[in-house]
């Protein structure tokens, strides 16, 4: 059909005039009750946020956010290379009770554990992919080394020791694909040595027992306080392994205390045990530096997880694990026989996005936006919410928050699901009793006008209980 950009600005100046101080929500709500009532047709191709913001006298990033949440709404669809255009709605509104199995779509999406999408290196990896492709030999082409590629592990070495002073030799990590795989390796290789339990941080990751359920070992929970995990309770379980988020518990984000550091330790020396710390976001610290890693302290007790998914994004499905040495050769040979090695071209382009500082600068420019969304939101609650407290370190992608007491976490939980916007309760996150009622609040991938909107519509939600 005929694009007619300028129709865009008579559509929307007005409301832009009209608003006082929410000029994007004001722009957001005009865009949508034109694609509902019909004025604006499915297919209809909308002008660039860059353009559209010159036609409204608006930043671009207020544009790019309209049409990101209009997106993730179903009123818009934003292809690469294509635009946006208006949607297919099928004669119903977009937030239509969806098909059985698709996915949710929210107003407001808090769920934890997502970096900012959106601002993944694009161009910066594309680049490197290609140099990485035409530097490998045509040997280099053919099936991997099941221990990983062997310039990413290079990279890997140096940057572990200068960011998390984790000290050890390129040929000690073992790429896999991601965090999960790690985990899962480890597990496997504990059950064949006979080991059926294994204790969690309690609360800990739900996906992260699943996990370790389905390859035979039985998670026990094990309380965690402000302090970090209780390792006088970790010692009345008997289990010899123990996964733990030291640099950062998830979902408290509370750090492990130096004191309870070394007592974990002198528990996995006294009784032959394990520690696998998951390092999951340790880079994200906005306060201070990040505590070196437990794997510093003692290389022959801790086995060292982490992946790019915190940092980059979950896609690229890259992750090492640096075991203590005795385990080594055991998991090589697992991963080998599990799926042959993680692919050669994606470890050659992370290889190269270390080696060339694109990682480091990524990293430089996501901590300066993480920490401006988590003040964002910490400031909203504490002007829409004030007797809800955000708990934990000024540190990775989410925070919790303290509901007061006597408030159900799962309730307040479903009736926020109920007006479109997904905020976990905390104690979907335990494994026996919650540590108090709160909700588990990522904030990396939205903006700071969004945050301070989703906590708006929170506040009005609940004060309706």
């Amino acid at each position: 059909m005929t694009e007619n950009w300028p129709t865009f600005r008579e559509l929307l100046l007005p409301a832009v005039q009209d608003a006082r101080g929410r000029r994007g929500n004001a722009v957001e709500s005009a865009l949508r009750d034109a694609i509902r009532s019909g004025r604006l047709a499915a297919h209809t191709r909308l002008p660039s946020s860059r353009d559209l913001a010159g036609q409204l006298g608006l930043a671009r990033g207020t544009v790019k956010a309209v049409y990101e949440q209009l997106a993730a709404e179903g009123y818009l669809l934003a292809r690469h290379g294509s635009g946006t255009r208006v949607a297919e709605l099928g004669g119903g509104p977009a937030l239509a009770v969806p098909e059985p199995g698709s996915p949710q779509r929210w107003r407001f999406d808090l769920r934890p554990g997502l970096p900012a999408l959106a601002a993944f290196p694009r161009s910066e990896w594309l680049a490197v992919y290609k140099q990485a492709l035409a530097e490998l030999t045509d040997e280099e082409l053919g099936y991997p080394d099941p221990a990983g590629h062997p310039a990413l592990r290079e990279e890997l070495a140096g940057y572990l020791g200068r960011v998390r002073a984790v000290a050890c030799p390129a040929g000690q990590i073992l790429i896999t694909n991601g965090a999960a795989e790690a985990l899962s390796l480890i597990a496997g290789r504990l059950y064949v040595r006979g080991q059926r339990r294994i204790a969690v941080e309690d609360p800990s990751h739900t996906g992260q027992a699943e996990l370790l359920a389905a390859k035979g070992l039985e998670p026990i929970g094990v309380p965690v306080d402000e302090d970090g995990i209780r390792v006088d309770e970790l010692a009345k379980t008997g289990v010899r392994a123990v996964v733990v988020t030291s640099a950062h518990q998830f979902p408290l984000g509370v750090v492990l205390h130096p004191r309870r550091r070394h007592a974990l330790l002198d528990w996995a020396r006294e009784h032959d045990g394990l520690v696998i710390e998951d390092d999951y976001d340790a880079e994200h610290r906005y306060d201070r530096p990040a505590l070196t890693a437990l794997r510093s302290l003692d290389p022959e007790r801790v086995a060292y997880v982490g992946s790019v998914s915190k940092v980059l994004a979950p896609a690229p499905r890259l992750g090492w694990l640096i075991p203590p040495a005795g385990l080594r050769d055991e998991l090589v040979d697992a991963k080998r026989l599990h799926d042959l090695g993680c692919p050669s071209l994606p470890q050659a382009a992370l290889a190269r996005l270390l080696r060339t500082g694109g990682y480091d600068r990524h990293l430089r420019r996501t901590r300066k936006l993480y920490r401006a969304r988590r003040d964002a939101l910490v400031s909203a609650l504490a002007e829409y919410l004030p007797q809800w407290r955000a708990v934990g370190v000024a540190a990775g992608l989410h925070v919790v928050v303290r509901l007061p007491s006597g408030l159900d976490d799962r309730e307040v939980s479903r009736e926020l699901a109920s007006g479109g916007i997904n905020a976990p309760a905390l104690s979907g996150y335990a494994h026996s009793q919650p540590t108090f009622p709160g909700l588990v609040l990522g904030y990396a991938a939205i903006g700071q006008d969004r945050l301070r909107a989703a906590v708006r519509e929170i506040a009005a939600i609940t004060r309706r209980r």
